[in-house]
């Protein structure tokens, strides 16, 4: 008997558009389905019953909730959270420009594939954890925009959503940022999935906008290996992505500069988003999907619990 989301799907979508969208579904089942389960811990706070973490203090946060304790200790200001009864409410974002579309002759996916893919398995984890899910899918706009919800068919609005195709734009973080900060009106934990192909400086000026904005953040960089090491040799044409044109060179004279260029940007991005309290992590399409996601909590919960043991033991 099928259930009304399919249904939906077959009245709205046409085969090939169904096929994305079920072969996204499996992968992000594939990935969840038994493997995560007791790993979720909610980094939503309030003013609550029970003591959950300290974090640093950010401006325009209530004074009255500053640990005295850990200041006299530390000399710096931490702030106390606690654990909110309700449950968290995830905002994933995904970064769907001409430039996600890459995939070297190696890899099985292309960077859009492996975003998307992560980007439906945590939505599945989290809505079986009973927390809302939304999503923003953009490039040089913000193309689809779903709110927030825990309902029964919201796991198959963002597959469906999330299975379309790249558009053939550049991106514009900056401004994308920007617009998501005013649509989302209370705090919410948004995972921002892309290359973040776009100058540094104005990526994390808009983390910065939603860091302001008291939004938790964090942010998973996706590359493909053939970026980080332009392993190519031999005269070579390429074909630049967001309308870069075409440029013939021989990447073995530009191989190490390049190199360098790479690890400057990405040292910038893990720089600025320190400093922002920003969880920030790389990815590469080359490592399978269930080991890149499972370490990455396993890695985001070890270190939480460690900050909340080193904080609270000062105090």
């Amino acid at each position: 008997m099928m259930t009304e989301a399919e249904i939906d799907y077959r009245k709205y979508l046409d085969p090939k558009a169904l096929a994305r969208v079920r072969g996204l579904e499996l992968r992000a089942r594939m990935i969840v389905e038994g493997f995560f389960s007791g790993m979720h811990r909610s980094p939503h706070h309030g003013a609550s019953v029970e003591f959950a973490d300290h974090r640093a203090y950010v401006q325009g946060d209530d004074l009255r909730h500053i640990d005295w304790k850990v200041y006299g200790k530390t000399d710096k200001y931490y702030i106390k959270e606690y654990e909110q009864e309700t449950n968290l409410t995830l905002m994933v974002v995904v970064d769907a420009s001409e430039s996600m579309r890459y995939r070297s002759h190696n890899d099985l996916m292309s960077k859009y594939d492996y975003a998307t893919s992560v980007a439906a398995a945590i939505s599945y984890l989290a809505l079986k954890q009973q927390d809302s899910v939304g999503l923003a899918v953009f490039d040089e706009n913000i193309r689809s925009f779903i709110r927030p919800s825990n309902s029964g068919h919201q796991w198959r609005l963002v597959v469906r959503e999330l299975a379309a195709q790249t558009g053939r734009t550049k991106t514009s973080m900056k401004r994308i940022l920007d617009e998501l900060s005013e649509r989302l009106p209370g705090r919410t934990l948004i995972i921002i999935i892309g290359d973040l192909f776009d100058d540094a400086d104005a990526v994390l000026n808009g983390l910065r906008q939603l860091r302001y904005r008291r939004h938790e953040l964090i942010v998973w960089n996706i590359w493909d290996p053939a970026e980080l090491t332009l392993p190519f040799s031999g005269p070579m044409l390429f074909e630049g992505l967001e309308s870069s044109g075409r440029l013939l060179i021989d990447p073995r004279s530009l191989r190490e500069r390049y190199v360098e260029e790479v690890n400057a940007f990405r040292d910038q991005l893990k720089t600025g988003c320190g400093k922002m309290q920003v969880d920030l992590a790389f990815f590469d399409t080359a490592t399978p999907l269930d080991v890149a996601l499972s370490g990455y909590l396993a890695t985001r919960s070890a270190r939480l619990r460690q900050r909340s043991a080193r904080i609270m033991g000062k105090g």
